[in-house]
């Protein structure tokens, strides 16, 4: 008999999403695979699928009206990003009661984003690319919030080798 697995969200059930904000994001490859590049001497040196992460994550704006990113690091096995959405009408990151995922909301923008890195990859010979299951958000609350992120993004290369995602972290 199959069973019917239900996964849990990992979003705030109750917040209003329906006002602008800006988000922290974090995707990981599959397995954390290092497939965006090596960190060299305290800065990422990208793949050729890393270079396509980055040119694709750029693009976001152009696929979503009133969302920018803010800022973003490519690291080899994740990648950081800080999203912003601003004077967008019924934001709404939950799905609907059929299971859908909503327009304009941060579920979508990731998920237009992964896929198409993943189908860029899979027509590029790529074929064993995939992304870790779902994406790990967080609502950023605040001016010092927004500060201490976009630190932590610009810094992440240099804290690699402290990195617990670094298999060659020496506590791995």
């Amino acid at each position: 008999m199959k069973k019917n697995f239900r996964r849990r969200s990992i979003r705030l059930p109750e917040y209003d999403y329906s006002k602008p904000n800006a988000y922290f994001i974090t995707i990981c490859s599959f397995h954390k695979e290092q497939i965006f590049g090596k960190i060299l001497n305290g800065k990422i040196i990208l793949s050729k699928i890393g270079k396509l992460a980055e040119k694709y994550l750029k693009e976001i704006p152009d696929h979503f009206e009133e969302v920018f990113v803010d800022e973003y690091i490519i690291m080899p096995n994740h990648i950081h990003m800080i999203i912003s959405i601003v004077g967008v009408q019924n934001f709404e990151p939950l799905r609907n009661e059929y299971q859908k995922i909503i327009p304009k909301s941060i579920g979508s923008i990731v998920r237009s984003y992964k896929a198409s890195v993943t189908i860029w990859c899979k027509a590029n010979d790529y074929k064993n690319f995939k992304w870790q299951r779902n994406y790990f958000e967080h609502i950023i609350r605040n001016e010092e919030d927004h500060f201490r992120i976009k630190e932590y993004i610009q810094n992440n290369p240099l804290q690699w080798e402290l990195d617990e995602e670094n298999p060659l972290h020496k506590n791995s």
